[in-house]
């Protein structure tokens, strides 16, 4: 079995974003830089969550403490996080950011929100 090399970061910034997308069935996780170039992103997936544990709120957690292990690698400590979605995972995302060592800044939710909808069909008169 191959020995696994860590890459050599040279970058190191201040203070990153991160998003959070938390849908019904996934989480995903991404670490911007502050021009919002992606340096690293995680998913329940890919750390080994399968099928309906993927949705849970600790499967959030552990892609979020994968994301500030990278974001701390680059040298970020404060985060500005930007949630979208309403998943079940999404206030225990930003605790496993927390509990990453990331020291968050600002909150803001980018969900989009239902407004009236288009205006419906008149009435049939028969």
């Amino acid at each position: 079995m191959a020995k696994k090399v860590k890459k050599k970061i040279r970058k190191s910034f201040d203070a990153g974003k991160v998003y959070i997308e938390a849908g019904w069935n996934n989480t995903i996780v991404t670490l911007t830089d502050p021009e919002g170039n992606v340096l690293g992103w995680s998913t329940p997936g890919r750390n080994g969550f399968k099928g309906a544990r993927q949705k849970t709120p600790y499967a959030g957690q552990v892609s979020a403490e994968q994301v500030a292990e990278v974001a701390q690698a680059y040298g970020i400590k404060d985060v500005d996080v930007y949630v979208r979605g309403m998943g079940a995972a999404r206030d225990q995302t930003i605790r496993g950011l927390m509990n990453g060592g990331l020291g968050i800044k600002s909150i803001a939710s980018i969900s989009r929100v239902p407004h009236g909808g288009c205006r419906p069909k008149k009435v049939r008169k028969v």
